[in-house]
């Protein structure tokens, strides 16, 4: 049962029933809004800070150019990035902030006999999608309209869930992150890209960035678990985590 949709089931069954539902629903509420602070916002961020961090602004629909820039290869070696996915045919892969699809349909005749799921929060990121599977007949492709706390995709389905530079982006990461948890199968794998905010050399915004520790702190709070970070990429992290 989703807690969003609680309030209205309340209204229909009896008084004491619904007394029952109360405290649990509360402190499930209150878990999470202690999870998160709030102070002042700097340039980038929105003032709402996760175990310390503070949360950046999106990147909306308008920076879809920039995705697809062509040097984008040779600057994050995205070929390489996708050769260490090792994907089998039948994977249902779940590309979480997909954008304008940049990964989507270069993972798409990876998996032929399975699924790619183009998972983002802005309908119009979707419709650019949506035209892109048209123009190259992609049938293999699922958009999904998700919320900023949900996947809105079935328990236990996904092989693999990857998110590139977008994680740092989210408004609410628990919430978020236990979502990807559930969609995950048992054995599956989150593949987490981030710039390294270690390196100070790489020209991306600070709040654009993060480190292997932060990362592997918020990962882990949502049960998942670390396997490795590798470094083949010139300017991100590739961090694997598995859910048990």
């Amino acid at each position: 049962m989703r807690t969003n949709s609680l309030p209205f089931i309340l209204l229909s069954i009896p008084l004491w029933t619904a007394l029952l539902f109360l405290p649990a629903f509360a402190e499930k509420n209150d878990v999470q809004d202690k999870a998160y602070t709030t102070g002042e916002a700097s340039r980038d961020g929105i003032g709402k800070f996760y175990m310390g961090r503070e949360i950046s602004k999106v990147m909306g629909h308008l920076g879809a150019g920039w995705l697809e820039r062509p040097e984008r290869v040779q600057q994050e070696r995205t070929d390489l990035l996708i050769e260490n996915l090792a994907f089998r045919p039948t994977d249902h892969v779940v590309d979480l902030g997909a954008g304008s699809g940049y990964f989507t349909f270069r993972i798409a005749p990876l998996v032929p006999e399975g699924k790619v799921y183009a998972v983002d929060i802005s309908p119009q990121m979707l419709t650019i999608i949506r035209a892109k599977m048209k123009k190259e007949n992609a049938k293999n492709v699922e958009p999904v309209l998700s919320t900023v706390t949900e996947m809105k995709l079935e328990e236990n389905s996904a092989d693999c869930v990857l998110i590139v530079d977008a994680y740092h982006e989210f408004s609410h990461p628990l919430e978020m992150g236990k979502s990807i948890h559930n969609t995950l199968k048992p054995g599956g794998k989150l593949v987490l890209i981030e710039y390294r905010l270690e390196d100070p050399g790489i020209p991306i915004k600070k709040l654009h960035k993060m480190s292997q520790a932060q990362a592997i702190k918020e990962i882990s709070a949502i049960g998942l678990q670390w396997v490795e970070t590798a470094e083949f990429l010139p300017q991100q992290h590739f961090m694997v985590f598995r859910k048990p």
